[in-house]
């Protein structure tokens, strides 16, 4: 196992025990971010193959996140990234097939990941839980809300990167067109 692979569970339940400590619940809440119904709007600002979920994604955000990311600043209130999550067309050994350029073949649509960042979100978080001004929240292929997703394992996974804003497409957003 990676020393990156052992990090994150080891930082989750870390945090998980802080979070039972601190009475919060197990389950983050992600009932303050909608559905983002505009998110092709926006900007395309990266796409990314994941073999370990054998999926391709798209990631989407407005121009003013891209343009706070290239001056190396925080992304702005009302800050919204999308993730676009598809399935990818498997061999028959059930690897995902490659494109001429040697990229993930997309296939169905899986979900949406989305964080989103206000003022004053996540006050309600102890500091080691806590992400910023950021929620999070999952959807199902056909755009809801996700029941089953463990929103916490965003907390979690996300919390290491403070130092760029919780993001970690953040270099991503500041290599945008």
């Amino acid at each position: 196992m990676s020393k990156q692979r052992f990090v994150v569970p080891a930082v989750a339940g870390a945090i998980g025990i802080l979070a039972l400590a601190y009475g919060l619940p197990a389950q983050a809440g992600g009932d303050k971010v909608a559905f983002p119904d505009k998110f092709k709007d926006g900007v395309l600002y990266a796409t990314v193959d994941r073999p370990d979920v054998k999926q391709f994604r798209e990631l989407y955000a407005s121009q003013a996140a891209i343009d706070a990311a290239k001056k190396g600043q925080p992304l702005p209130d009302g800050a919204v990234l999308t993730m676009v999550q598809y399935s990818t067309l498997l061999t028959a050994g059930g690897e995902p097939q490659k494109d001429k350029d040697g990229r993930f073949i997309k296939n169905k649509l899986v979900g949406f990941a989305v964080m989103e960042k206000r003022a004053g979100w996540g006050a309600e978080y102890v500091p080691e839980y806590r992400n910023g001004e950021w929620e999070y929240q999952a959807f199902t292929a056909d755009r809801k809300a996700n029941d089953k997703a463990n929103l916490f394992a965003c907390f979690a996974c996300h919390k290491p990167l403070d130092k760029q804003d919780f993001v970690f497409s953040y270099d991503k957003l500041k290599a945008a067109k």
